[in-house]
């Protein structure tokens, strides 16, 4: 096999595969028979009204919330199966090598107050992950020069702003070494000078080939980064495709709807 044909099948790699995912909240349908794959080195952008189910997907696609029904894997390995139409979870062993693959940046941050930039950064990577504590110290301090806080190593989250704060998110999520980076809103809490720094990073990471799915409300980012774009309301997948097909020139009415709000 050439190099060429190697890194073909590479990049067709599926690191997830859901199919089917139900789930309701107090009776109520929040997601309903989704089905999805991202493979390596993609970039999918989830769009949507709010209430449309995209953050739900993406918090059962980390195990935040448990699936109702379907079946989901990770890099081809079976993680969540269907038994008389209910979803059924592995044992922790299982379970921890599924949560190795991905990492999530939340819109709040959801970093340790009492923790500095480093230990922020540094401490799942050591703690959970177990890794050479040296090791993860000198790629945290790479990855923080990269995101541009390497003068801020001792500083507290009390003492940074929103987007620095997002920063160390970020670098947090990354030391984490992940097949997958999930973001969900991460520039919705911050003002418009500061989201530009954020999505310059985001940018950076996919032109660095890094598969990411993004919940975002950003339409022009979600455009220029994206290879795949997918439009969701009331819980259903309703559009997806290019950004140039499903933004530019959506075939659904409601994806058209939504736009038009957009750009009112």
């Amino acid at each position: 096999m050439t190099e060429l044909e190697k890194n073909k099948n590479k990049s067709q790699e599926k690191l997830l595969e859901i199919t089917n995912l139900g789930k309701s909240f107090d009776g109520k349908k929040v997601l309903e028979d989704i089905s999805l794959t991202v493979n390596r080195g993609e970039v999918i952008s989830i769009i949507g009204p709010s209430g449309s189910g995209k953050t739900t997907l993406l918090r059962c696609a980390t195990f935040l919330e448990a699936m109702d029904s379907g079946e989901l894997s990770y890099c081809g390995k079976k993680v969540v199966t269907t038994k008389n139409g209910k979803a059924v979870y592995p044992g922790k062993a299982e379970m921890k090598e599924a949560k190795s693959k991905f990492s999530l940046v939340f819109q709040s941050f959801n970093l340790f107050p009492h923790f500095n930039v480093l230990k922020n950064v540094t401490d799942a990577a050591i703690h959970v992950m177990k890794r050479d504590k040296e090791e993860v110290l000198t790629e945290a301090r790479q990855i923080l020069k990269k995101v541009g806080l390497e003068e801020k190593l001792n500083a507290y989250p009390c003492e940074l702003s929103g987007g620095q704060q997002q920063r160390v998110a970020i670098a947090r999520a990354l030391v984490m070494n992940p097949e997958i980076l999930y973001f969900d809103e991460p520039t919705s809490a911050l003002d418009p000078e500061i989201t530009a720094g954020i999505l310059r990073i985001m940018r950076e990471l996919a032109e660095e080939k890094m598969t990411m799915v993004i919940v975002t409300h950003e339409i022009d980012f979600a455009r220029a980064v994206s290879d795949r774009v997918i439009f969701m309301d009331g819980g259903y997948i309703i559009e997806q495709g290019a950004p140039k097909d499903v933004i530019d020139n959506p075939s659904n009415e409601r994806t058209k709807a939504f736009l038009r709000k957009l750009s009112v």
